[in-house]
């Protein structure tokens, strides 16, 4: 083996031993055009590290949108900002910068179905993983209770909330969309007991607070959740139509003409 190939040999051992893959795929390449454009050592060496971190933020962002069970084709891009009040509208702009994760502050959209409030919350999910790469779980309630149940039932339902407490933002969408039994929803507010100042819990519902005693089955626990829920909280109001029912008037309409 010649003196260059034991050089090359070696340089890409290390960098295997240090975990480089990047670096090792591009540094030749890099090499080449450095020396022709009579880049610096400095310039080079920043060159590939930066390429390294690039692709290490990729790869992060890819595992935490897929841990975070997120629907994607729900994006901030796909969202009609427009549609929302105007109130709704600043908040949505003040939360994406992620701060109420870390004063384990909770999200409460309010609407009739149709309004967008999922869509909202999950836009903002994404954009807080993939810009500031948080971690954000999405659940819709009826299967989280379904989880939460089964877990109690083979006696691991604290390790199930522990596992669940990694998230920075657990994302319950439609609460009080079906109804449930009153152990169902046992299982649910020791959830949310749990969580309560230790994570941020961002939450739709098309039901307003008054109506909560009709999903929890107790007005004692219905009172304690709420008290838990809005103690630290941002609440987005969603008093518009329903964007299907637009989306197919305009529809009906364009076919009629």
């Amino acid at each position: 083996m010649s003196a260059p190939e034991q050089v090359q040999s070696a340089l890409i051992g290390h960098l295997t031993e240090l975990r480089l893959p990047t670096v090792r795929q591009c540094y030749e390449e890099t090499a080449r055009r450095a020396e022709s454009q009579t880049l610096s050592y400095e310039q080079y060496l920043l060159e590939v590290i930066t390429r390294e971190c690039e692709q290490r933020r990729k790869t992060r962002v890819a595992r935490l949108l897929k841990e975070s069970a997120l629907p994607l084709e729900k994006s901030l891009e796909n969202f009609d900002v427009k549609r929302l009040p105007t109130k709704a509208q600043r908040q949505l702009r003040t939360l994406l910068d992620g701060g109420f994760l870390d004063r384990k502050e909770n999200v409460l959209v309010f609407g009739s179905p149709g309004s967008g409030k999922s869509h909202l919350l999950t836009a903002l999910a994404q954009e807080l993983a993939v810009a500031r790469e948080r971690k954000m779980r999405f659940t819709k309630c009826s299967l989280l209770m379904q989880d939460l149940l089964a877990a109690k039932r083979d006696l691991r339902l604290s390790k199930e909330i522990k596992r669940l407490s990694r998230y920075e933002g657990l994302i319950i969408d439609d609460l009080g969309y079906l109804q449930q039994s009153r152990e169902d929803m046992d299982v649910v507010f020791t959830l949310l007991a749990e969580r309560y100042e230790r994570g941020s819990v961002l939450m739709t519902s098309n039901l307003p607070f008054s109506k909560w005693e009709g999903i929890f089955k107790d007005a004692m626990m219905t009172a304690a959740a709420i008290d838990r829920l809005v103690h630290h909280c941002v609440i987005i109001e969603l008093n518009i139509p329903s964007y299907r029912v637009e989306e197919a008037k305009k529809k009906q309409q364009t076919e009629s003409e």
